[in-house]
């Protein structure tokens, strides 16, 4: 199925940036986030508003992120940190309180609850752990996007009915990419898809799909996992194995040889969260239904 059919199901405004133009430090609210993703929602919503800072950076692992010193230094003029639940947060977040006690501290996952995917082959998350990845679901990051609207109302009541305002355009948009992104899977067939670190697990869970793991438990898999892996793969007849820019492609490759197939690159982590959910969609739905 080409792709022009994709483009049609996915309507386009999903796929360029928010409208709004990038935020200006001069005069305007400083708040932080831990990962690309939730810049993009957050700039969605506050239309340039505010001056949104990035903690872990492109081609950062947010599970090991260490903020550098001037982070840290420039959390001091911040307003806000908008938390999502990545590791990093475990470790830091006490410390990034304390280098601003003002600080207002937004989990973006309040109301959200996370899944703890068991460690067999197919369905694991880091280590066994909950799932943090819940920026990979549409209908979550409408939770996400509600939290973050809510604390910028609160924050800055004078331009509250902007917030809300864009809210709404942003959630119908995410409704359109569901629906079209579920549409793509209907004509395609497609049930299971292959990915190295299990990333895209809630994707999974909304569109009905089984997320095929390379990885296991946080780590590169031994020998015999991956044989494992390669003959599932086989059996099912998957033919796309999905990497990420953040690790090694080592795993990734040698898996698409063993079942004569290609690595798809997307990352998770991209600020072009419209651009990472396409890339998916477009190539499940070019992919034979497994």
């Amino acid at each position: 199925m080409s792709r022009r059919i994709l483009y049609a199901l996915l309507p386009p405004l999903l796929f360029f940036s928010c409208g709004a133009p990038p935020p200006q430090p001069g005069g305007r609210v400083t708040v932080f986030v831990s990962i690309a993703p939730q810049k993009y929602f957050v700039n969605r919503i506050a239309g340039g508003l505010v001056n949104v800072e990035l903690m872990a950076e492109a081609g950062s692992d947010p599970h090991t992120y260490e903020p550098r010193p001037a982070q840290m230094a420039a959390l001091g003029d911040a307003s806000a940190y908008f938390t999502v639940g990545v590791p990093f947060e475990d470790v830091w977040m006490g410390r990034i309180a304390a280098a601003n006690p003002s600080l207002r501290i937004v989990d973006t996952a309040e109301g959200i609850e996370r899944v703890v995917r068991g460690d067999g082959c197919g369905h694991h998350s880091d280590a066994g752990g909950p799932d943090p990845h819940i920026w990979l679901s549409p209908s979550l990051v409408k939770v996400q996007a509600g939290n973050i609207c809510a604390a910028l109302a609160e924050m800055d009541p004078e331009h509250s009915a902007l917030y809300r305002s864009n809210l709404e355009g942003f959630e119908e948009e995410l409704d359109s990419l569901a629906a079209g992104i579920r549409a793509s899977l209907e004509r395609s067939g497609q049930t299971r898809f292959l990915v190295f670190h299990p990333a895209w697990g809630y994707f999974a869970d909304e569109f009905g799909l089984e997320m095929i793991t390379v990885e296991r438990g946080g780590r590169e898999p031994s020998p015999s996992e991956l044989a494992e892996t390669v003959a599932l793969a086989r059996s099912l007849g998957v033919t796309v194995v999905f990497a990420q820019p953040e690790f090694s492609p080592h795993a990734p490759e040698t898996v698409a040889r063993e079942i004569g197939g290609t690595v798809v690159m997307v990352s998770p982590l991209a600020e072009d969260w419209p651009g990472a959910m396409r890339t998916i969609a477009e190539t499940l739905l070019e992919t034979p239904g497994g």
